[in-house]
């Protein structure tokens, strides 16, 4: 099978010349309920958030306020599409728990909410083309989380796809079914989005924790790189740096 490469299209960095996407690829993972402490460490990332958020306005965070302001320079409107960091925030503040979903999904929610960065995994064992954020065509097809029901992005809107098969719509917006990390993925890919403030340098620590987390959970094999406008492509099956 001929190597396959993820990267970012330049029209995304036209808008965005500073944003980085940290990538984080396991292979050979083993997934499955995650264990007591690693549930652990996801109600401690909640109770962490709930603790330096209290009763404020989650919005005045810089954190999310990049990610409403990214939207609306799309012409996203944010009422109506939150960015997802910002959902689950808001989710936990309310004083809801996250479910436990999977040991790879909790490791992605847990790091989102220590950090207040958008992250977003995806089961590549499940695909056969390179991945790339970009804008739609609109004709694209979509299926959302949970749904069978087809959708088409808007011409312009940002996604990730494979081919013609969006896994994202609207940047990190919403996931769809495509790729969908289950209690048998076997290998995967983290992407880590990062605008300012939110440095390189931030996003690289964000990914040694994930890498670490997946080996210490998954076991297989983990490597991190990162995507910019200096290196939009990297590959799926060692990403280096």
């Amino acid at each position: 099978m001929a190597e396959l490469f993820t990267s970012v299209t330049d029209a995304v960095f036209e808008t965005f010349p500073d944003y980085v996407r940290g990538v984080v690829v396991a292979h050979e993972v083993t997934n499955g309920p995650s264990p007591a402490p690693l549930i652990d460490l996801l109600r401690q990332a909640e109770a962490s958030l709930r603790e330096r958020i209290g009763g404020g306005d989650l919005t005045a965070d810089p954190r999310i306020g990049a990610w409403r302001e990214a939207f609306r320079r799309l012409g996203i409107k944010v009422s109506e599409y939150r960015p997802s960091i910002e959902a689950m925030a808001r989710r936990v503040l309310r004083g809801n728990e996250l479910p436990s979903i999977n040991a790879l999904v909790d490791i992605g929610n847990l790091l989102s909410l220590r950090h207040l960065v958008s992250m977003g995994g995806h089961a590549i064992d499940l695909i056969f083309q390179d991945l790339i954020l970009r804008p739609a065509t609109g004709a694209e097809r979509f299926v959302p989380f949970g749904s069978e029901q087809e959708e088409h992005p808007a011409p312009g809107e940002i996604v990730f796809a494979e081919g013609e098969t969006v896994l994202t719509r609207r940047w990190c917006w919403r996931q769809g079914n495509h790729t969908l990390t289950l209690p048998t993925t076997t290998a995967i890919a983290f992407n880590i989005d990062g605008l300012p403030p939110v440095s390189r340098q931030e996003i690289e620590a964000i990914g040694a924790e994930t890498a670490e987390l997946i080996q210490q959970f998954c076991g297989g094999r983990a490597r991190f790189g990162v995507i910019s406008r200096h290196q939009p492509r990297i590959s799926l099956e060692g990403a280096t740096a």
